[in-house]
């Protein structure tokens, strides 16, 4: 009796090692068959060793993410090896979802890992705020991640992970807590927003800078964090030696996996990650191309696309992609009711919230597949078509209104699109318009260019009043689009600045909202949001082929607190702060051209001549 006690005790304990790692859950608290099984995990570990400290590495860094004003997502790897495991198990008809129970597939199923985890308001951790250990093993790629409880609103932590009873430790992590709900922001809030990293393409230069010159609080990412082609299908990274693994287009858990890891090799990436707190969503490509609902623009479950796609369905691609990217990346579960849901939205203090829509991958009706084009605009305005499902759009339009009655600034983020859902996108100015909601800035990304622009419902009923582009006046808000971080223009790879003037300057004269574009720079946006407004400042990399820490500043622009436009300046009513930009086409003002270029690195400036 005594014996069986103890095994029961120790049954107990483990379990509660397991389930303190978040990453055995689903990624949908309703959906939990797509998670990993705990017992059947304690069970077949538990009269194994643990791996040895000095076999196990931290093998791609740490990272942190999804803050709220008391807690924060933290993330590492400790494993064996830099490989992933290998279970491809999910593209099989006959094993059940994420199983594990397989030798076959499994390598190291048999020996976990323990790990202890600290947070603490220093970087000697004297005064540590929450701490704890947990355990991982090959039926979540030897991923970590924790949730930091009891912390103090709008506060700066350090955090770190150590192989139990040994001496081998993590690299220190910084992150960042939210405002406190409701309360009073002591000082502006600066972000640095991202979107479309292609790991052939380039390094990814933007994502070092904003660590070298430790100039925002936190991150918000739009999407594209990854690329499912074969090298060579979009980039070829052969001379630059950054060919993503597995070197074949990605269907399998391991071929997501893989493809993350990959990435998380870059250096810039993972300083990045080490030093700010993420808040991300996924576009498209942490899938496939062009996803929707039911399908991508390859894989459309059907028996031509099942063949010569993988043989794999829409539904176990996307279930393989998304079980690797909640391991990955430090987000949370959301109280979902499906099992892809990742829209959810965070509250700063009673400054702004910040609102991160998923386009793409949760309900979207059918999209643009290269072959439907002309189906695509005859269903535009088609009451059904949405890019959110209705779910997502009633939660999106409540939040909204909620935001609006708390006073608060409202960051939506769409990142796509509008022109094949017409009835969707006037519904959405619909909300704004008729519940008087203001202080709204869109952020976009997806597109691979920059641009800043007033936010305006162009066919609004006549009685909402006309739109005046030169004041600016009709306008609901403002959206700001930043670029790639290494994805090509959306005009060619190769493209040169002076080919980029005509179509930069074409989009300008037929769009008459859009006070500013760039087609050429790959770059990022830094947001400074204040009680007083929010100023906008854009960078480009002028050379992504070399690791480097250079930037240009290309554009600069401020919107007032209630004005719901770009604020104009000078007689000629220009957009940007100086009357001027560094590149691309500005309504009404200047471009000049100097390629006056900053060194994060040096910490000094220079004038960029390409080699």
């Amino acid at each position: 009796m005594k014996q069986t006690t103890g095994i029961l005790l120790f049954a107990t304990g483990a379990l509660a090692f397991y389930a303190g790692n978040i990453n055995y859950f689903s990624p949908s608290l309703h959906h939990p068959s797509l998670g990993i099984s705990i017992p059947k995990v304690a069970a077949r570990t538990y009269e194994s060793l643990p791996w040895k400290p000095e076999q196990l590495n931290f093998t791609h860094g740490v990272a942190s993410g999804d803050p709220y004003d008391d807690s924060v997502i933290l993330w590492t790897r400790a494993a064996p090896t830099m490989d992933n495991d290998h279970s491809n198990t999910t593209v099989s008809g006959t094993t059940g979802l994420f199983s594990h129970e397989t030798e076959e597939f499994v390598m190291f199923s048999k020996s976990k890992v323990c790990v202890d985890w600290k947070i603490a308001r220093d970087e000697k951790f004297e005064k540590v705020a929450d701490e704890g250990r947990v355990w991982t093993s090959s039926d979540i790629d030897f991923t970590v991640k924790v949730e930091a409880k009891r912390l103090s609103p709008f506060t700066t932590y350090y955090y770190q992970f150590n192989i139990c009873d040994s001496d081998k430790n993590s690299p220190v992590g910084r992150t960042k807590t939210l405002p406190a709900r409701g309360k009073k922001v002591p000082s502006d809030i600066k972000l640095a927003v991202y979107s479309c990293s292609n790991y052939p393409q380039g390094f990814f230069n933007m994502f070092g800078n904003t660590v070298r010159k430790d100039s925002v609080d936190f991150v918000v990412f739009l999407g594209d964090y990854i690329y499912e082609y074969q090298n060579g299908q979009y980039g070829w990274g052969d001379a630059l030696g950054r060919i993503p693994q597995p070197d074949r287009v990605t269907y399998t858990l391991y071929d997501y996996r893989k493809r993350i890891a990959t990435y998380r090799t870059d250096l810039d990436l993972v300083a990045n990650h080490m030093k700010f707190p993420w808040i991300q969503v996924w576009d498209d490509h942490e899938v496939a191309d062009n996803t929707w609902r039911d399908g991508s623009s390859f894989l459309r479950n059907n028996e031509d696309s099942f063949i010569s796609d993988g043989a794999v369905s829409t539904d176990s691609r996307k279930a393989n992609a998304v079980r690797a990217y909640f391991e990955w990346m430090p987000i949370r579960q959301v109280d979902m009711d499906d099992g892809l849901r990742i829209w959810r939205d965070f509250k700063f203090g009673d400054l702004f919230d910040l609102i991160m829509l998923d386009t793409r991958q949760y309900d979207r009706s059918i999209t643009n597949l290269y072959d439907n084009t002309g189906y695509i605009k005859d269903i535009s305005n088609d009451t059904s078509c949405s890019l959110m499902g209705p779910r997502q759009e009633a939660w999106f339009y409540r939040t909204l209104k909620q935001s609006s009655k708390r006073g608060t600034k409202n960051l939506p983020y769409n990142y796509d699109a509008w022109d094949g859902y017409v009835a969707n996108r006037n519904r959405t100015f619909a909300t704004l318009y008729e519940n008087s909601i203001t202080n709204n800035i869109m952020l976009a990304g997806d597109t691979h260019a920059s641009w800043a622009s007033d936010l305006v419902w162009l066919d609004a009923p006549t009685e909402l009043g006309e739109y005046d582009p030169i004041t600016g006046r009709g306008a609901i808000g403002v959206e700001f689009a930043v670029s790639a971080v290494t994805s090509p223009s959306p005009l060619g790879q190769n493209i040169t600045m002076e080919e980029t003037e005509t179509d930069t300057n074409l989009l300008k004269s037929f769009n008459k909202e859009l006070q500013w574009t760039d087609l050429y720079y790959r770059g990022y946006c830094e947001l400074s949001i204040g009680y007083d407004g929010v100023s906008a400042r854009f960078y480009g990399s002028p050379d992504i082929r070399t690791r480097n820490g250079f930037e240009v500043s290309l554009a600069n622009f401020t919107v007032k607190d209630g004005e719901n436009r770009l604020q104009r300046y000078g007689e000629e009513m220009v957009a940007s702060v100086d009357g001027k930009v560094e590149f691309g086409s500005l309504q009404r003002g200047r471009t000049v051209t100097t390629n006056l270029t900053y060194d994060t690195e040096e910490k000094k400036w220079f004038v960029f001549e390409e080699q």
